[in-house]
């Protein structure tokens, strides 16, 4: 019997773009289509990927490709193309170039895989999500945008590091805008358990907000290009819960029409993501500090939207 895999295109050949392959490769989520404009570029990370398959043991397609007839069918579409951000550069700086890259990649796709969910990463992502929706004409659930996931495991990092235990025993998410107005919930995580204000000091859970805030910038001025490994990482996870249909419940960025009283406009929260893409929005109580942070962080994200025609 013949089983028929997954196909995962990737538009964007760029770090992110390619490590992003290499991780859903070595996963063996499905086939991947890894695209780019810049000829020879995607063609050769592509198989550079494909022929790791052998050592790491993974049996599946990686082709790379400037035709984006190779992505016909896909059952994910990823995108990570736009220009990269630069030392100096906020997210927002990127806003209307990377709406016309985004626009133009996600109408070419969408129109060859009409059942696809779009996972989208390129910045700002809150806005791009919005802008891929419009591109594609896609139901809004089947548009997911990669943030909270990235957010929260620096977040998770940060507290794991300042007490000394292992990543995997902490509970821990962000929510609102990719940017330096996010929500990260310090009364929502845990470590084992334990709410991790029972024991850390407000002052430590103070500076791992603000660096979880900056944690794309403190890479970036490191290195002087964006993160790519955990971007990837994220990416990867996002996927498998919706190729496997696992219902896992995480933070993402989603399209709102009433939920936390916001319309019309895509924007971090925790939400049931599986087979259907986003299954179910959910909704925290927040204190009335938190209610007026993540208001602070939508309207961020509302600031560079309204600069769009849509």
């Amino acid at each position: 019997m013949m089983f028929k895999r997954n196909k995962i295109t990737i538009i964007g050949a760029g770090a992110t773009g390619a490590t992003t392959a290499h991780v859903m490769a070595l996963k063996e989520l499905g086939d991947i289509v890894l695209v780019d404009v810049a000829p020879g570029i995607p063609e050769g990370k592509a198989l550079d990927i494909w022929e790791a398959g052998p050592i790491e043991r993974f049996s599946l397609k990686v082709v790379g490709t400037t035709d984006y007839e190779l992505t016909r069918d896909s059952d994910i579409i990823v995108v990570t193309a736009g220009m990269p951000r630069k030392p100096g550069m906020s997210r927002d700086d990127l806003l209307k170039v990377n709406a016309e890259i985004v626009h133009q990649v996600v109408a070419q796709a969408s129109q060859l895989s009409p059942n696809a969910i779009l996972v989208i990463l390129s910045n700002p992502a809150d806005v791009m999500a919005y802008v891929a929706q419009k591109a594609s004409g896609f139901p809004y659930h089947r548009v997911i945008g990669q943030a909270g996931v990235l957010d929260s495991a620096r977040f998770r990092a940060f507290l794991a590091d300042a007490l000394q235990v292992s990543p995997k025993d902490v509970t821990a998410f962000v929510m609102g805008g990719h940017g330096d107005d996010m929500v990260p919930l310090v009364r929502y995580s845990s470590v084992g358990g334990i709410p991790v204000e029972k024991l850390l000091p407000q002052e430590t859970l103070n500076q791992i907000v603000q660096r979880t805030r900056t944690g794309g910038g403190e890479v970036l001025n490191l290195m002087k290009i964006s993160a790519f490994y955990a971007p990837a990482s994220s990416l990867a996870e996002m996927v498998e819960a919706i190729l496997k249909d696992e219902r896992r419940v995480i933070p993402v960025i989603s399209y709102l029409d009433g939920e936390y009283g916001e319309h019309d406009i895509f924007v971090g929260v925790p939400a049931i993501v599986g087979g259907n893409g986003i299954e179910k929005v959910l909704e925290v109580e927040f204190t009335d500090e938190e209610r007026a942070a993540f208001a602070k962080s939508v309207a961020a994200v509302r600031k560079p939207l309204s600069m769009l025609n849509y």
